[in-house]
């Protein structure tokens, strides 16, 4: 079950921790920590129900069933270290 309740003491020093995270990135770096970020917490919750609520309500709407033979899905970003590569 997600909880949507405020649960995090210090939200104003996480926010400004996540900002200052992203500081001197470029934007594919910054999207690709972000992801990096939701797969970290994405794996601690570990529940796929509860990530499953997230995502519909972060999106705003129901989350649609990944065909992934018929529907591409959006344009994953490219993490910057296998650019380097």
């Amino acid at each position: 079950m997600l909880n949507t309740q405020p649960n995090l003491l210090a939200c104003d020093d996480f926010y400004e921790a996540l900002i200052a995270a992203h500081q001197g990135l470029s934007t594919p770096e910054s999207h690709a920590m972000n992801a990096r970020l939701v797969l970290l917490l994405a794996n601690h919750i570990g529940d796929q129900a509860t990530l499953q609520h997230a995502l519909q309500l972060a999106r705003g709407s129901v989350v649609p069933t990944a065909d992934r033979r018929t529907t591409p899905a959006i344009t994953p970003v490219v993490p910057t270290h296998a650019v380097a590569a």
